[in-house]
This record gives C-alpha cells, structure tokens and sequence, in this order.
C-alpha cells in the first residue's frame, strides 16, 4: 500500500470511528452520565472511579496513554514512543496496550460491548464495539467482530473486520 493510499484511509478509518462514537455518544442526554478520565502522557498513571464509571491509563517516558470512562470502563497502556487510547461508554468495557511505534484504539460502547486492542508493531489499529459486540485487535492475527455491531481496522496486519449483528 503506497503511503498516500495508506494515510487516506487512516484519515478515513479515524473519521467513521470519530463519526461513530458520537452517533453513540454526542447526543445530549437528560441526566449527565457517569464519568472517569484518565490522561497518562510520558511517564505516569492515573487512576480514578465513579459508581458506574472507572479508567487507568499508565505510560512509559516517551508513550503516552489516555482512558475514558463514561458509564463505562476503559484501561490504556503505552510503552515508550507509542500511543493507546481506551474509551468506553453507556456500560461497554475497552482496554488498548501498545508497544512500540503503535498506537491502538479500543472504543466500547453500550451494554455488553467489550473492545481490546493489542500494538505489539508499528501501525495504527481501532477496534470499535457497539451493543453486545466484542471486537479483538491482537496485531498478530486477523481481527475479530462478533456478538453485535462491531468493526476493526488494523495497519499491523493490513486486515479488518465488521459485525452488523
């Protein structure tokens, strides 16, 4: 894949995931959910709670990790010169972990939905569940997408998946 083809569809996967999560997400609700975040740039952890809403994110020097819990669960972890992101929401649980040069995104949204992202090479990846999805990102093998509305996108293995369910 040539690096303009390459850098247009990562353009393009970060705007239906972007587009994606405030369809789930950015619409305004009656009573303010619960809400955890946890921004871990270069060497730190953070770690922090609410009934119903929790997120650790923890960075080497050099990585840079964040994790948003809004009614939801979510862990990022970044070794150093990477990047992971964790976002979970309205009950769903996302955990992400890269290595170096990678740079995961895990996001989860609605009950049951459950989003693990691996970077273990360099390249970006996004796994994406909705309600009752569980979508797996281990940067080693093809992606999976089941149980629900889920889609992946992986630039470590050049692969993808999506579940309609």
């Amino acid at each position: 894949m040539s690096h303009p083809i390459a850098a247009r569809s990562l353009g393009l996967l970060v705007g239906v995931g972007a587009a994606s999560l405030w369809a789930f997400v950015g619409g305004p609700t009656a009573n303010a959910a619960p809400a955890a975040a946890c921004p871990a740039p270069g060497s730190a952890a953070v770690q922090t709670g609410a009934p119903g809403a929790s997120c650790a994110a923890d960075s080497d020097t050099g990585g840079a990790a964040a994790a948003y819990g809004l009614d939801g669960d979510a862990a990022a972890q970044a070794a150093p010169t990477s990047l992971s992101l964790a976002i979970a929401a309205n009950g769903g649980n996302a955990t992400s972990t890269s290595q170096f040069l990678s740079g995961p995104a895990a996001i989860a949204v609605g009950p049951g939905a459950a989003a693990d992202t691996i970077g273990v090479r360099p390249g970006l990846s996004i796994g994406i569940a909705g309600p009752g999805a569980t979508v797996t990102v281990t940067g080693t093998s093809a992606p999976t997408c089941t149980g629900g509305p889920g889609f992946a996108g992986d630039f470590q293995t050049l692969q993808g998946c999506v579940s309609m369910r």
